[in-house]
């Protein structure tokens, strides 16, 4: 008798409780199968998909020569163009570290096929060099002395010793010879190769997308084959270009765009959409800095003191950024820096504040109508206020206005001015005409600070914002950048900062955290630290839309 002719002879309870059982066998049975395959197997990624990001701004000149603030440029290059540290097979190092020889890989090409060799490395370095190309490198590259040893050898001299100069070999992007080489160094910004690149990245040129009234919508990038870089698994990446960040976000609400990166907390509310948050960490601060210079009340530590206990740091991170941002208390980020400082910080507490001020003689007179404080200074009365500069960058002016209530709470009256950015580097940095600065710093991924607190650096184009001088920090800036000793070197990182600390020339306030939002099947972005948002695309070879389960 067969299953079938046997399944008729059961009455109807049977038939049910038998289909029952035969069900729950096949799910039990399924689910078990299941549990082996995702038990004995990994989701690993796979090429395929496509992917479109949206950038708010307009690529000018993808030339990393002729690099300039412009984002939207900066993100280009990171995706087609290649650094020494990438190039690189080998380097070493003499004992003084002087000395650095670099060895290329070898069958290095362009993503038009020519090769690429030493000879673009050496280009690369002169023409950085030279005034006429007005490269943002300028500085970094001055008396480098660059050799050819050959095709694939590259020999850097420099006069002082430098442990960080192979950190400088990650921010040199090389650019072809064989394409600029022939063009005069005054006419670089001329060239059409500025808007359609030859690089040696992992994705290449291929098209762009422009309006009739000159403006780019989208730029579109391929995988390029001939990158020193793993075969992209995304294998095509559009940037979309949009005016205004409003633009940006209703297309990433449409899923016309499927990433949008340097969001505030204010703009992931509004994302609809179903996707996933990267949280970057930038080796960076904002700061409070001040000039004492132009201001001779600021040049009374104990007003200085009295305005780091007055300023909520912990609220600005709470309320500002939503907890994605963290604390500053120094010179160093403590994010990216590998030290330990015993100074302890001056936590937020207004009573403290006022007894300093009450103490150095800053009292609020008996008939003050505003609660401010003053002191008698040369038989003349002076009141206890403060101009601040600040950019017109949302977050900022809400930490100036927070500031300024805290900052009224203990009787000091602030006058905020605030200017577009681009004004605030023509007035304010460029004169250094500023009682208070608001502003913010980015280092590299590495403690050299020297172009942020050295004396040398006090005028522009120094960094030296709080226009600060001290000759025991100027020997230790100088003797860090040039001590091979790593434990030693972290000794003097910790002195470096604890002093500078001590003397209070700014008053660090918080490191904001890039936010990127990806949809939920994307995944390979980096989580280390990034220096800039462009390295957002660092590894951007290691994107993926796709994944496929392989046995373990």
């Amino acid at each position: 008798m067969n299953f079938a002719n046997l399944y008729r002879t059961f009455a109807i309870k049977e038939r049910r409780l038998f289909t029952g059982a035969a069900i729950t066998l096949i799910a039990a049975a399924s689910l078990w199968g299941i549990s082996v395959f995702y038990s004995t197997t990994v989701a690993e990624p796979v090429e395929g998909g496509s992917y479109v990001e949206a950038i708010i701004g307009q690529p000018a000149t993808i030339n990393p020569l002729i690099l300039s603030d412009n984002d939207a440029d900066r993100d280009l290059v990171e995706l087609l163009f290649a650094d020494l540290s990438e190039l690189t097979e080998t380097h070493k190092t003499n004992a003084d570290q002087t000395i650095w020889n670099f060895v290329l890989r070898k069958n290095l090409l362009w993503s038009d096929g020519e090769p690429l060799t030493s000879d673009d490395v050496i280009f690369t370095i002169q023409a950085i060099q030279n005034s006429a190309v007005r490269s943002s490198l300028y500085s970094s590259w001055q008396g480098v002395i660059a050799e050819r040893l050959g095709e694939l050898e590259v020999r850097f001299t420099i006069r002082n010793p430098y442990v960080f100069f192979f950190d400088n070999t990650r921010r040199l992007k090389i650019v072809p010879k064989h394409i600029f080489g022939a063009i005069p160094f005054e006419n670089l910004r001329l060239s059409d190769y500025n808007l359609e690149p030859i690089g040696s990245g992992p994705y290449m040129f291929q098209g762009f997308k422009k309006r009739k009234d000159g403006f780019i919508e989208e730029y579109r990038l391929v995988a390029n084959p001939r990158s020193v870089l793993a075969t992209p698994l995304i294998k095509n990446i559009t940037l979309r270009f949009f005016e205004k960040k409003t633009d940006a976000l209703t297309a990433l609400a449409t899923r016309e765009v499927q990433g949008l990166g340097g969001l505030t907390i204010a703009d992931l509310e509004k994302i609809q959409v179903s996707h996933q948050i990267f949280t970057l960490k930038i080796p960076q601060y904002y700061a409070l800095f001040f000039n004492q210079t132009i201001s001779s009340t600021l040049k009374e530590k104990p007003v200085r003191e009295a305005l780091a206990y007055a300023t909520d740091k912990k609220k600005l991170v709470e309320t500002i950024f939503a907890d994605q941002a963290a604390v500053a208390d120094g010179p160093l980020p403590g994010l990216m820096a590998d030290y330990i400082s015993a100074t302890p910080e001056k936590d937020f507490n207004l009573e403290t504040a006022k007894d300093i001020l009450e103490t150095a003689g800053w009292k609020i007179p008996d008939d003050s109508s505003d609660g401010i404080r003053a002191k008698i200074v040369n038989k003349n009365p002076l009141r206890l206020a403060f101009e601040m500069v600040v950019p017109r960058v949302p977050f900022l002016v809400q930490t100036a206005n927070a500031v300024k209530e805290d900052w009224k709470k203990i009787g000091i009256e602030t006058n905020l001015i605030i200017l577009d950015p681009t004004e605030v580097v023509r007035t304010a940095l460029k004169t250094r005409n500023y009682q208070i600065l608001l502003f913010g710093n980015i280092l590299n991924d590495n403690p050299d600070i020297f172009s942020f607190w050295h004396s040398s650096q006090r005028f522009y184009p120094g960094l030296n914002l709080a226009l600060y001088e001290n000759r025991e920090v100027d020997d230790l800036l100088e003797t860090i950048r040039q001590n091979p000793d790593p434990i030693e070197r972290n000794r003097g990182l910790v002195q470096l900062q604890e002093q500078i600390r001590a003397d209070q020339p700014a008053l660090f306030l918080y490191t904001p955290f890039y936010l990127y939002a990806g949809p939920k099947n994307f995944g390979g972005m980096t989580t280390e630290t990034i220096v800039t948002p462009a390295e957002r695309f660092r590894n951007a070879e290691k994107w993926y839309l796709k994944t496929a389960r392989i046995f373990k």
